[in-house]
């Protein structure tokens, strides 16, 4: 009978890396909970959703999909978006290209919730995150994230399907008068200003059973 594996025990190094990402895990959320729920009366998650759809061409898309961006379940989302539509700020209807998927679209109110909200959201998201580090470890959390990520799910797209990550690259040889890179701020703005219309998302043809949602 083989000795069972010896557990691959975290050295001390590996311990505070960890015991530090376990810290951000737990705070992170409830500070930016916290900072929407004092300003704007709605959670992180409620944002996401609302600056998700704000982040699209007709501020509308499928479900499934945006349940994907928002990384929470269907049915998380659509108890999430039942809030959302007794506040005016969501509605849904069938999708016109393929009734069997259902469309979240974004409300002129619910728009104008998110074009309020933004600044003190991203305002947080820059005092907690960005200004404490220097560009170099920016990207280098940019490519730590990326890399756990896909250690927990080899197959995930949400990032690459995101609206944020989809906008069009500046004209590397812009003509006279026109500015090379319109959005300067674009590598840092992880919920950028609402109304700039980016690619569509939709990268393959999702199931339309993911659209059925629970009752």
């Amino acid at each position: 009978m083989e000795d069972p594996q010896e557990p691959r025990w975290l050295a001390a190094e590996e311990m505070e890396s960890w015991l530090s990402l376990v810290s951000v895990l737990i705070r992170l959320p409830a500070a930016l909970d916290g900072q929407l729920q004092r300003d704007a009366g709605i959670s992180h998650f409620e944002y996401q959703v609302m600056a998700g759809l704000s982040m699209t061409p007709d501020r509308a898309m499928r479900m499934s999909d945006l349940a994907m961006i928002s990384e929470g379940s269907l049915s998380r989302l659509s108890h999430v978006v039942n809030r959302l539509e007794k506040r005016g700020w969501v509605r849904r209807t069938p999708d016109p290209a393929d009734g069997r998927y259902t469309l979240a679209v974004l409300t002129e109110e619910g728009w104008e919730k998110v074009v309020e909200t933004a600044p003190g959201h991203v305002e947080a998201v820059r005092g907690f995150v960005f200004d404490p580090l220097t560009k170099a470890q920016i990207r280098q959390l940019r490519d730590i994230g990326q890399r756990i990520t896909r250690a927990i799910d080899p197959g995930d797209t949400c990032l690459d399907r995101h609206p944020a990550t989809t906008r069009p690259e500046p004209d590397p040889n812009p003509g006279p008068g026109r500015d090379p890179d319109p959005d300067p701020g674009r590598d840092l703005d992880l919920d950028p200003t609402p109304g700039r219309d980016p690619d569509s998302v939709r990268n393959g043809a999702p199931d339309p059973a993911l659209d059925q949602e629970p009752s």
